[in-house]
């Protein structure tokens, strides 16, 4: 028997059990939907390939995706907000890395030094997530698949299925900003 501890989106801590490692990554989809996360964040943010970026499964580190208002893609964890990056390959004498996309915020007096990073200048940030290189491994996709592995013709539809529909309520002033939309699988949190 297996053991995990998650911190739930209010502080508390609970260990579940888990009867065997086969099991493990469904026990943490099933609770990182909720917003509980197993874990700190490490240094330099958690490490996966570049080819799981596009389907990867937030609810493994209790995040989900989401666009603000602005259209940016970002990630919600703990309360945070992190930006989705992409980073040009790296071709020095010094250094060579490929291309990757990562998903960072600005560093505040809170974080744990072993997370902050510096960037060019004196400011700071903490990286959730980076992919870079790699190969791919299924066990960190979203099982099924998403709206990301379907053809682009997809996703008009099913927005169109998301929209109240027209006239059902009296008119009424405008609101001023225009509430985000939730699919069935984002869960509030």
């Amino acid at each position: 028997m297996l053991h995990i501890e998650f911190l739930t989106d209010l502080g508390a801590r609970v260990t579940v059990d888990v009867d065997s490692p086969e099991k493990l990554l469904d026990v943490q989809r099933q609770y990182g939907r909720l917003g509980w996360t197993s874990g700190d964040i490490p240094s330099g943010g958690y490490q996966f390939p570049l080819d799981n970026e596009a389907d990867f499964d937030w609810s493994l580190i209790g995040a989900r995706k989401w666009t603000n208002p602005e259209g940016e893609e970002m990630v919600l964890h703990r309360g945070h907000a992190y930006r989705r990056r992409e980073l040009e390959a790296v071709d020095s004498r010094k250094m060579k890395l490929p291309a990757a996309v990562k998903y960072s915020r600005g560093a505040k007096s809170t974080d744990p030094e072993h997370v902050r990073e510096k960037s060019d200048g004196e400011f700071e940030y903490v990286t959730l997530v980076i992919f870079r290189g790699g190969k791919r491994q299924e066990k960190f996709a979203v099982p099924g698949g998403t709206n990301a592995q379907r053809p682009a013709q997809a996703a008009p539809a099913q927005a169109a299925n998301v929209r109240p529909a027209q006239n059902t309520r009296p008119q009424a002033a405008a609101p001023a900003k225009p509430a985000p939309r939730q699919t069935e699988e984002e869960i509030p949190f």
